[in-house]
């Protein structure tokens, strides 16, 4: 019973802490503190595991497989930065 309690409190308090950093996130972005492109590029991770779950509903367990589709789409898409990074320094351009 009281380890059932701490999970949902814990669950509750990082919700709650999640909650406070979009608030915290809006606000600034409204005050002009904030780059929307900054706050946009927060949401890429949520956007690429929506559309890989809607993609994905015919499997037994959409969320675990939409869950390693996404992380190996961020897989790529890091990669693809890093390589790019290098060769523009490489480069200079």
């Amino acid at each position: 019973m009281i380890v059932q309690i701490a999970v949902i409190g814990a669950m509750g308090l990082i919700g709650l802490g999640i909650l406070t950093m979009i608030i915290s996130g809006i606000k600034s972005a409204t005050q002009g503190k904030q780059d929307v492109k900054r706050i946009a590029i927060m949401a890429v991770p949520f956007v690429v595991f929506a559309i890989s779950y809607f993609a994905v509903q015919s499997t037994d367990d959409p969320f675990a497989t939409a869950g390693v589709l996404t992380m190996g789409i961020m897989l790529g898409i890091m990669v693809l930065g890093v390589l790019f990074t290098g060769l523009r320094g490489t480069f200079k351009f």
